[in-house]
């Protein structure tokens, strides 16, 4: 199986990768991070665009170590100030991007800029963070239970907190791989219901909402992130009296004993996790952090490299 010039011109929203797609780009990034060395001319030549209008250390990091380890290389646009599409259009933008680098990796503010880029470049646009969605975490987030659990079917995933870009991405991967996700969150935080409709009819696990945790063992995992979606500037003490009764601490995980606990980070300690349980011995959140290498240059490997750079049917034979 090869994205490239296949159906998945881009990647926007996550939904573009289908079952069997998501599971090589898992299977290739195993591959990959077993034996880097074999991969080290993957990319050879090749050079990604990556733009930032929000600041980042591992979307950042990731994507420019990992295109160096297959041997391309990853070209950073600040792009904080004054913002995308003030200086010039959107669509200029894209195009002239579009003449020197084989993909533009975007992690903006709203998705809507993602949708105007991947209009007018004649190159793949990536999704390394929007307002709606977050695939590539979600990517390195299903690697790291693949890892942990040898697959995610069956796996019954609580999400607490706030309902945003990584609870959607998360929800979206993590279900089509068969697993159960439970996202709570207070009542006006919970994912929207179109998109719970969305992937419970579009997956072999389930999805759903609640706004407590009474009923929900027995759970595999805990995840959680900051309680201020991104873009959102209110001062984390200000909403803390809101989700504070979702806190992951010591008294919910002897509760819901948990085999692990994730968070994407940056880590807001003593909000929405205490440090006693990310510095425990349950905490994957640094796997995650060193998987969004692994996750991201598989999907990149099977997008961007040429026939003659990489033998598809070989190296996912070998992936296996």
């Amino acid at each position: 199986m090869t994205l490239k010039n296949s159906t998945l011109p881009h990647l926007l929203t996550g939904a573009e990768l289908s079952l069997v797609q998501l599971e090589s780009v898992l299977a290739l990034a195993l591959a990959q991070k077993a034996k880097p060395a074999d991969y080290q001319q993957t990319l050879a030549g090749k050079s990604i665009a990556t733009v930032f209008e929000k600041p980042s250390l591992r979307t950042r990091v990731s994507f420019a170590v990992g295109m160096q380890k297959l041997g391309g290389q990853a070209l950073y646009l600040d792009e904080q100030t004054p913002g995308l599409g003030q200086r010039e259009s959107l669509a200029d933008y894209a195009k002239n991007l579009s003449c020197w680098c084989d993909a533009i990796v975007a992690r903006v503010l709203k998705h809507e800029t993602l949708q105007i880029l991947a209009e007018h470049a004649t190159v793949p646009v990536i999704n390394s963070l929007c307002d709606q969605f977050h695939p590539c975490q979600a990517l390195a987030d299903c690697l790291t239970l693949t890892e942990q659990f040898g697959g995610l079917n069956g796996l019954h995933i609580v999400y607490a907190g706030d309902g945003n870009n990584v609870t959607r991405s998360l929800m979206l991967y993590a279900a089509m791989l068969g697993a159960h996700v439970t996202s709570v969150t207070p009542p006006d935080a919970a994912v929207d219901s179109n998109w719970l409709d969305y992937v419970n009819a579009n997956s072999a696990g389930k999805v759903a909402n609640a706004n407590d945790f009474n009923g929900l063992a027995p759970v595999d995992v805990i995840y959680t992130d900051t309680w201020v979606s991104m873009g959102d500037n209110t001062p984390l003490e200000q909403v803390k009296a809101r989700f504070l009764p979702y806190q992951i601490n010591k008294q919910l995980i002897e509760s819901l004993s948990p085999q692990a606990v994730m968070h994407c980070q940056p880590v807001h300690r003593g909000y929405e996790i205490t440090s006693e349980i990310i510095d425990s011995d349950l905490s994957l959140c640094l796997q995650q952090a060193e998987n969004r290498l692994y996750a991201q240059n598989a999907l990149l490997s099977l997008m961007l490299a040429d026939a003659n750079e990489l033998n598809q049917t070989e190296l996912l034979r070998n992936a296996s």
